[in-house]
This record gives C-alpha cells, sequence and structure tokens, in this order.
C-alpha cells in the first residue's frame, strides 16, 4: 500500500502567506507647552496653527518593526506669542511576515501611519482640550503622496551628491 505524502492543496503556499499584525499601539512621547499662561487665555485673536508630520521605521528583529508618527502642533499669535505646542510621537509594533523587500517600504511608509494617524490625531485634540484650548482636528493625511514626495526629494539629493564624469 503506497502512502499518500503530498501535502494539501494550499498547504505549501501557507507558509508564504503575507502577514501583517498590530502587536502594540502607543504613545512613546508626548509634550504640551503653554509658555505664555495665563495672560494668553485673554487673548482674543485668531491664532494661526502650524503643524509638521515626520514617519520613522526601524526593525526590531526579523518579524517586527517599529514604526513612529512624530506631529507638532504649533499655535502662535501675532508678534510670534506661542499659544500652546504639542509634541507627540506616536508608535506601533507591527508584525511583517513574508512581505517582499520591494513592498515592506510602503508597508512601513504607507500602512503603518495611516493605521497610527486616528490615535495620534485624538491624543493631539485631547492634549489641547486639557490645556484650556478648543480641541485641534487634524486634517486627513494622505500619507502616500508624502512617501512619495520623500522618494523624489531622496532621488533628487541622491544625483545632486554623485560624482560628475
Amino acid at each position: 500500500m503506497a502512502e499518500n505524502t503530498q501535502q494539501p492543496a494550499g498547504a505549501a503556499g501557507a507558509e508564504n502567506t503575507p502577514v501583517f499584525a498590530i502587536e502594540k499601539i502607543y504613545v512613546k512621547d508626548l509634550s504640551i507647552e503653554v509658555p505664555n499662561a495665563p495672560q494668553i487665555f485673554l487673548a482674543r485673536e485668531a491664532p494661526q496653527v502650524n503643524v509638521q508630520l515626520r514617519t520613522e521605521a526601524k526593525p526590531i528583529d526579523q518579524s517586527n518593526h517599529e514604526v513612529k508618527l512624530t506631529i507638532t502642533v504649533k499655535a502662535a499669535l501675532p508678534g510670534d506669542r506661542t499659544l500652546f505646542l504639542v509634541e507627540l510621537t506616536h508608535a506601533g509594533i507591527f508584525r511583517i511576515q513574508n512581505v517582499p523587500e520591494s513592498e515592506l517600504e510602503l508597508v512601513l511608509g504607507i500602512g503603518c501611519p495611516n493605521i497610527l494617524f486616528p490615535y495620534a490625531r485624538e491624543v493631539v485634540s485631547d492634549a489641547v482640550t486639557r490645556a484650556g484650548f478648543q480641541p485641534v482636528l487634524l486634517a486627513p493625511v494622505n500619507f502616500e503622496a508624502i512617501y512619495q514626495q520623500s522618494r523624489q526629494q531622496a532621488q533628487a539629493g541622491g544625483a545632486a551628491n554623485a560624482p560628475v564624469q
């Protein structure tokens, strides 16, 4: 009697199936400053709000990556009188396996920040409210456009630094 040593259909491909899982989402660093309190609470002018975003990804081990989304929000009145300054680094640990190297950068640069952003948006709004101001509602962000722009800048910078022949 012959033994059937064939694997069930799809079993061989299962070990190469891409895996993406959120292991943990957390606030890595948060600070809020209200340097001109209490006088600033009496001001009636409309503030100018400046928002800056930055992402960073680094491997933890073979299958886990930490992705950080840093958001800086500064609200100032005319004459550079600061209402508040919020700096937040929101991070996540993501388990990513069997993803081609060419696509891993896209997942880390676009997919993971898209997951982190709503959490970070809520923390910023809550921090500003707790500091005594109206909530700051950050507009949705197109991380794909930011990623493409950073790639273009990196390529332009690399071409500018290349030796001339």
